[in-house]
């Protein structure tokens, strides 16, 4: 690999960053990163250092242009490093070479600190993060472990302190400019999360959502202006090839997305995603969680749906002849929150997928956590529907009661018996019972205590009022033909 001392007879220029950066995080575990670079260039070659890169940047997604579109360049070659010095780089530099050891140890209570020279026969140094013993050579002796501290006596000349690029850039005219350079790195990722405030009693309830950055790239960013892209973007997950070095010859200059060009809104559509703005610049330091709040609703309207499906889990496979097919001890009714995403519901804006946590106030206006789910990226106008736990005062029973089947005439008849206990000792609900037609694809309910609605092709769903402290019984009985 070419060096910086290989270039001597070019123009050499170490590259930082200067205008503002801007970043765009996806929630994939990456990110598109846009900086602006002076460069200072002559007639012909130019070796140019960039050193201002994440850890995680992807060498062959890098962009370097002229923004303003005055003066062609052309990239020639580039080459990554990524071997930030280390004590196991430094001591690969200097294998087949004596240095010295610096040794500290105790006698009489007194620390004693003394130099041994030792040769280093293998540095234990394996691109790629993986270890092997060191072999030294002291005084004739071979030992596979250091003497002691090493002291280098320089840093060697093939050695960068971070991660950094080398280009050789063509530019057929001489000229000063401001060059906009871009790559997608990993070690970005960001999620959307929302807490969801009940009074004691009721459907209506508060809604904050917050917005949670993570900067795991290696590189800090000041006042940067950051955008959150939101959907599911495939991306082909980077080869881990080992060596930190890459050289990738003749890669001409392509032309930037303008992805993130600032919005005029905090959310708005983008090709087929949404793309979410901080309002303002802001710093992300590596190593840092950051969060902005990004949505908030007031008296939103989100019932509490109360589900009993006392044969959740079987479906509709095939014939079916086996009477114990789909009879389930389950007991348990399900307690949902349903919510429509839409401004006549105080909300209405592209909600990112995330965690949705619920809380109810008590008698004393204390906040109680009281279950928490997942939704996925969920448009406007759309209508979120989770489950957060169990009821502990509702109790379904579901049995078969009658069971019939003649293969011969081709049907079978079965009748079923459910049974909703309401346990609260004040309040009034509306428990929906779904039930799974799943023996055959041709049925018919011939009897029935209650009306239903049909939800699709195999499955019914009663809905049900249930006073305090009151029994319900549901029946019904299916046929089934073929």
């Amino acid at each position: 690999m070419k060096t910086l001392s290989a270039f001597a007879a070019l123009s050499a220029l170490t590259l930082s960053a200067g205008a503002q950066p801007a970043l765009t995080i996806y929630n994939q575990n990456f990110a598109v990163v846009r900086d602006t670079v002076p460069l200072d260039l002559k007639s012909g070659a130019n070796s140019v250092r960039y050193a201002d890169a994440t850890a995680q940047v992807e060498p062959d997604s890098v962009i370097l242009r002229d923004p303003a579109g005055k003066h062609s360049v052309q990239i020639l070659e580039q080459n990554y490093r990524n071997d930030p010095v280390s004590q196991e780089l430094l001591l690969s530099l200097f294998e087949g070479k004596t240095i010295d050891f610096e040794n500290k140890r105790m006698k009489d209570n007194t620390e004693i600190v003394e130099k041994i020279s030792g040769k280093v026969v293998r540095s234990g140094f394996v691109p790629g993060g993986q270890f092997v013993q060191p072999i030294i050579e002291v005084n004739g002796a071979l030992q596979f472990s250091l003497p002691g501290q090493p002291l280098f006596p320089s840093l060697g000349d093939d050695t960068v302190l971070k991660p950094a690029f080398n280009w050789l850039l063509q530019s057929d005219t001489p000229g000063k400019f401001d060059a906009e350079v871009g790559y997608v790195t990993g070690g970005f990722d960001w999620s959307a999360s929302y807490n969801l405030v009940s009074p004691e009693k009721g459907d209506l309830c508060d809604l904050t959502g917050w917005i949670t950055m993570n900067n795991n790239s290696g590189k800090t960013f000041e006042d940067a202006k950051i955008k959150l892209l939101a959907g599911d973007v495939n991306k082909i997950q980077p080869i881990n090839r080992g060596e930190g070095r890459m050289k990738f010859k003749a890669a001409r200059v392509m032309a930037m997305s303008d992805m993130a060009e600032a919005p005029a809104v905090s959310e708005k559509s983008f090709d087929e995603f949404h793309l979410y703005s901080i309002a303002r610049p802001t710093t992300l330091h590596d190593r840092e969680t950051k969060q902005v709040e990004f949505a908030h609703a007031e008296k939103m309207f989100a019932p509490t749906i109360y589900v009993y499906d006392g044969a959740e889990g079987f479906r509709f496979y095939g014939l079916n002849y086996d009477q114990g097919w789909g009879q389930s001890d389950n007991k348990k009714i399900l307690v949902q929150r349903e919510f429509k995403n839409a401004e006549t519901n105080q909300l209405g804006i592209a909600l990112p997928k995330g965690k949705l946590r619920f809380y109810r106030r008590d008698s004393d206006s204390q906040l109680q956590f009281v279950g928490e789910n997942e939704i996925d990226h969920t448009p406007r106008n759309e209508t979120v529907r989770v489950t957060t736990g169990n009821s502990f005062d509702l109790v379904g029973e579901r049995k078969q009661t009658n069971f019939r089947v003649d293969t011969a005439e081709k049907w079978i008849d079965e009748t079923f018996e459910i049974k909703l206990r309401n346990r609260k000792k004040t309040d009034a609900v509306e428990i929906r019972v779904v039930e799974h037609l799943y023996r055959w694809s041709n049925w018919e309910v011939t009897k029935k205590s209650d009306e239903f609605k049909k939800k699709d092709a195999q499955t019914i769903e009663f809905r049900i009022p249930v006073k305090p402290d009151e029994e319900k019984t549901v029946t019904y009985t299916v046929h089934y033909s073929w």
